[in-house]
């Protein structure tokens, strides 16, 4: 198995699991919407993507947004998107996957990486936990809708 940053010769691969992700979370399946957001953000740079792919198979995959900390006035990551083909799951990649955010992090002079889940997404809860994330007990996180 290998674990390294996409390019746009993993955009096919990449979209088909960012879709099922989308899907897991309960939006439509949109192939076509998907790939047409992980050609933007390969063409922009403006994230970076990690994909595990064994033998031409794509596993799974993370997607991290580059902010900034004004308090600490050093860069930070947002792990936005973490997922792991539903075939693929007990066997340690989506803690690989962190472990490449995690060098990431540390190559760039990052402050932290955030990342939210879903209430019920216990499985992602306890691997997050595990490997050292804590939940904020401290900040509300608010958001604003700026769609219909």
């Amino acid at each position: 198995m290998e674990i390294y940053q996409a390019s746009m010769n993993d955009l096919i691969g990449v979209s088909a699991l960012f879709n099922l992700y989308r899907v897991f979370y309960k939006q439509g399946s949109n192939l076509q919407a998907a790939g047409e957001y992980i050609k933007e953000r390969l063409e922009n740079k403006d994230s970076v993507i990690f994909v595990a792919r064994n033998e031409g198979t794509y596993l799974g995959f993370t997607q991290l947004y580059p902010t900034f900390s004004s308090i600490s006035m050093k860069r930070a990551w947002i792990l936005n998107d973490l997922y792991v083909d539903a075939q693929a799951r007990k066997h340690g990649i989506g803690e690989m996957l962190i472990e490449k955010a995690k060098e990431l992090a540390a190559e760039t002079g990052a402050v932290s990486i955030s990342l939210s889940t879903a209430h019920d997404n216990f499985n992602a809860q306890r691997l997050y936990e595990k490997i050292g994330f804590k939940r904020d007990e401290q900040f509300y996180h608010y958001e604003l809708s700026t769609t219909k």
